[in-house]
């Protein structure tokens, strides 16, 4: 049995731009991959079909899961006769803005690739996974990217360097629709995203790349609408912050992420939330 860890990703930086004609939104944001996520098992099943068994009885049939969308895609591309069985270790909540059904995905493709043995480059594995859904090209490499249109137009980025900051992930006792939180949003253009991406740029250039730096701009479209409507999510917001924390909510919510300089002020801020959490974990960049 071969496995693939499926990292969560939080996002440093998202902005909507616009308003596109099939209804889709125009995004700029940059991913980066975090410690924490869910572990892929797989098999062989010469029986043909494909199956999940989860860690965690989920409220979903297995059909509706991109695990298993991206393996039937898989296989019908590469006309592969033989099937596969799954077990998933699930740890990343869902509707947490942390990408855990996408990242799933990631690592079904990438599993499949070493079980069946495939020839499917890095390029390809991304063009599947866009026609699944929108963040799963950033996790077939995982890493730092800057992305564009609705997220498929990956730019990639040198990795924050661990010795910089260490992460706290919290995840209140509620859940946000990503189709709301869009509903609500007004696009605001590209200057602040150009403004971020410059950063970026100088960042590279010095080799310094550190979130927790004032000239880092981190942003949170969605916070102007979601931290009004979810207290929850606004208090924990806060309280993280109160322990030296710089936090921000990643993607679309409900989790919260927070930046800090020590283990120590990390591991506090973490005691202190812990009740008003569904997940919580101090994680590192990867």
């Amino acid at each position: 049995m071969l496995s693939e860890f499926a990292p969560a990703k939080v996002n440093l930086f998202l902005s909507v731009i616009k308003k596109r004609k099939d209804d889709y939104h125009d995004i700029g944001t940059m991913f980066h991959t975090v410690s924490c996520g869910d572990t892929l098992f797989g098999e062989l099943d010469s029986s043909g079909e494909i199956s999940i068994l989860y860690s965690k009885a989920q409220d979903y049939p297995p059909e509706n899961d991109l695990i298993y969308k991206a393996a039937v895609k898989l296989k019908e591309l590469y006309k592969i006769s033989g099937g596969v069985r799954f077990y998933l270790e699930k740890n990343l909540p869902l509707a947490a803005g942390l990408g855990g059904g996408s990242s799933d995905a990631a690592a079904a493709l990438r599993l499949l690739v070493r079980l069946w043995g495939l020839k499917a480059s890095t390029a390809e594995l991304e063009k599947i996974g866009a026609s699944l859904g929108a963040d799963i090209p950033f996790f077939i490499k995982g890493g730092a990217a800057l992305a564009e249109g609705i997220g498929e137009i990956l730019t990639p980025q040198n990795p924050i360097s661990n010795d910089n900051c260490i992460i706290v992930i919290a995840t209140p006792w509620c859940s946000v629709s990503t189709k709301v939180a869009y509903g609500n949003i007004v696009p605001l253009g590209k200057t602040r995203w150009q403004d971020f991406t410059n950063t970026i740029k100088t960042s590279n250039t010095s080799g310094t790349a550190n979130p927790l730096d004032d000239s880092w701009d981190l942003f949170n479209q969605f916070e102007d609408t979601i931290l009004k409507k979810y207290p929850l999510i606004n208090s924990l917001k806060q309280t993280l912050n109160s322990y030296g924390g710089k936090s921000l909510l990643s993607g679309s919510g409900s989790s919260i992420f927070s930046l800090f300089s020590s283990l120590e002020n990390a591991s506090k801020a973490c005691d202190s939330v812990k009740d008003d959490c569904r997940f919580l974990r101090i994680a590192r960049f990867c």
